[in-house]
């Protein structure tokens, strides 16, 4: 279960650890005051962006008034937080804001995303993530090289066996699959390689067509929900919303923040062409490609 890696255990404690306080009626201020910690990093512990030292989390549910078997699925629970997923490994190439969406995608039991500026990064080839890549030029050969080899790590997920793979759903936008990268060679094979994963049990790539026009998602940008397995008898982690701008990321698992994007995702899955559709438009912008 390694792959899991230690993002859900960290948000689940920080979740207990919000309830824990917000239950004794003590707000994050006084909290962080008494703990002589402050505001900001109070809050990085209780969105799971962090992770605690048992001894901390022990002092915590001390002030809190947490009942001795809640405390010790905290403790237990921070111990988990401290395993290290396989993207470490990686180092600078995954920045501080991405590191918790790459542990949550690997617990994921189902990913619905929707992409109206690039191929998503778990169907992007190596030639298409090193154009992707290469677009800031700042960034030497090396670096480059090491965010591709970290973005085929995270592709293996869909074709892991232990745990199951996770369902992976997409809406693609049209302006995608025709804008093209330098090489002309390399972007047919990545748009072959879209319209062959369509074929997998586990993956669904739909085309949103050009001639839909604004869309009642048109605001929203490319957003990513999150949905997760229950293990053994704790619940399920909180379906969540992700979302990335130039300097951070964003997640959502409010109720209402949730129902927005499902509501979102259904009504682009409607506007969406269907997978055979979808395929067949992918081949046909490969065959005008050899026609230019």
């Amino acid at each position: 279960m390694a792959d899991t890696g230690s993002s859900v255990p960290r948000r689940q404690l920080g979740r207990l650890l919000r309830q824990a306080r917000e239950e004794a009626g003590i707000n994050l201020e006084a909290a962080a005051e008494a703990l002589e910690w402050s505001r900001a990093k109070m809050y990085r512990l209780e969105s799971g962006q962090t992770s605690l030292r048992t001894h901390d989390v022990t002092l915590m549910c001390q002030h809190y008034g947490t009942s001795a078997e809640l405390t010790e699925v905290m403790v237990s629970l921070a111990r988990e937080s401290k395993a290290s997923g396989w993207w470490h490994s990686y180092g600078e190439a995954i920045p501080a804001w991405f590191e918790l969406y790459v542990g949550l995608e690997a617990a994921a039991k189902r990913i619905r995303h929707y992409e109206p500026n690039v191929v998503p990064g778990l169907l992007q080839t190596a030639d298409y993530a090193a154009a992707i890549f290469n677009s800031k030029p700042e960034r030497t050969s090396q670096e480059v090289a090491q965010k591709v080899a970290l973005r085929l790590e995270r592709q293996k997920l869909l074709a892991r066996r232990r745990p199951a793979a996770p369902d992976f759903e997409t809406i693609i936008d049209e302006a995608v699959i025709r804008r093209p990268i330098g090489d002309p060679d390399a972007w047919r094979t990545q748009l072959a390689h879209l319209a062959n994963v369509n074929r997998t049990g586990n993956v669904n790539v739909r085309i949103l067509p050009l001639a839909v026009g604004p869309h009642s998602a048109s605001v929203a940008g490319a957003f990513i929900l999150l949905d997760f397995p229950r293990v053994g008898t704790r619940p399920a982690e909180p379906s969540t919303v992700y979302s990335e701008s130039l300097t951070g990321s964003l997640y959502l698992d409010k109720p209402g923040e949730m129902e927005a994007y499902e509501n979102a995702w259904a009504a682009l899955w409607g506007l969406a062409l269907d997978d055979r559709a979808s395929e067949d438009l992918v081949r046909n912008v490969i065959k005008e490609s050899y026609d230019e």
